[in-house]
């Protein structure tokens, strides 16, 4: 069990390092913020096992940090004493970046990932940390490798997908960097979707190339009389469970989208709406692509589904409320969805 003093330790860490982190990130780095609600997250875990720890109510056991750098000190000899704990690691690289002890922090977060060495959101951390640790703050080849290694366990990370495209412009590639950020498109919220998509144009300009056309509702695509969609679109009727409609997270999102079956978990076509109304329609077309590369009416075939998540992140936790999926084509009829499961 993990002792109550690297407990206390650890929430005053995550607090003040969320302190620290949040005042420019959101600023300078907007696709970067969603790594803050990670380390919130945490705090909040570790707030939890704190009050439900009984041994953590005794006085004579809990001894608070009274400083940062008294809870550093409390943390690294919690390390020292069991050097498995990844969440440890993780506290502590984030406690030294809040100290200005960039290269301390980089060591702290390659011994979390040592741990756990295909975890995306270790390998996007740790290649944040070696970059700030780095002359310039340039992501070097192998930070830009654990970048890629995160995509490949996970190609919308968001964070690992912000960052390698930053790599990217450092690497004078600005028309990759454009081409690894447009999916986010797809998936952040509007305000994000504002400061990434100037990010885009920005890179885009740089590589010579047009900006993004502006964006507008797309028109529904026109529906037969026997119900089937025109070639390229795919209509989407999407309901809810009773059972899971009292259930319902408050401001949740729903993702209909639709997927190459047994291909990449990348969707070819998504579009994200307020978890609220049901039964909705939903026209799945060309326009909602996150993959410029790939679009939903260069396959004869998908399977299409629906999830609604708390977070509002597009990747499925568990938890989410979500269909089975279901395989369509051009000439498929409306395709009916019933948002029944819990996302073990």
């Amino acid at each position: 069990m993990v002792m109550t003093g690297f407990v206390i330790a650890g929430l005053a860490l995550a607090v003040l390092a969320l302190a620290y982190v949040l005042r420019p990130l959101w600023r300078t780095r907007p696709i970067a913020g969603f790594g803050a609600v990670a380390g919130l997250v945490l705090a909040t875990g570790l707030l939890y096992f704190v009050v439900g720890t009984p041994n953590a109510l005794d006085p004579a056991q809990r001894r608070a940090p009274q400083s940062l750098e008294d809870a550093i000190s409390q943390l690294e000899a919690e390390l020292k004493r069991d050097p498995n704990q990844v969440e440890g690691w993780r506290l502590l690289s984030r406690a030294y970046l809040a100290e200005g002890r960039a290269a301390n922090a980089r060591d702290a977060s390659l011994r979390a990932l040592k741990l756990a060495p295909t975890d995306p959101d270790l390998l996007a951390e740790a290649a944040e940390m070696r970059a700030l640790a780095a002359p310039e703050r340039r992501f070097d080849d192998e930070a830009v490798a654990m970048l890629r290694d995160a995509l490949a366990t996970q190609p919308m990370h968001q964070r690992a997908r912000w960052f390698l495209g930053i790599a990217q412009r450092q690497a004078k590639q600005p028309a990759e960097a454009a081409k690894t950020w447009e999916p986010l498109l797809a998936i952040v919220d509007e305000r994000t979707a504002g400061s990434l998509r100037e990010q885009i144009n920005s890179a885009r300009g740089e590589a010579g190339l047009p900006p993004l056309p502006a964006t507008a509702a797309a028109a529904a695509a026109p529906v037969s009389a026997t119900g089937e969609t025109v070639a390229g679109s795919i209509k989407v009727r999407v309901a809810l469970a009773p059972e899971l409609a009292a259930k319902l997270p408050a401001n949740a999102s729903l993702f209909v989208l639709a997927r190459q079956p047994g291909g990449p978990p990348m969707p070819v076509a998504v579009e994200k709406l307020p978890a609220r109304g049901f039964p909705l329609e939903v026209m799945l077309d060309d326009g909602d692509s996150p993959m410029p590369t790939m679009k939903l009416s260069q396959l004869d075939r998908v399977e299409v589904l629906a999830r609604v998540s708390a977070s509002g992140n597009a990747m499925p936790q568990a938890g989410d409320f979500e269909s089975v999926a279901k395989p369509a084509g051009k000439d498929s009829a409306a395709i009916e969805l019933v948002i029944d499961q819990v996302r073990r």
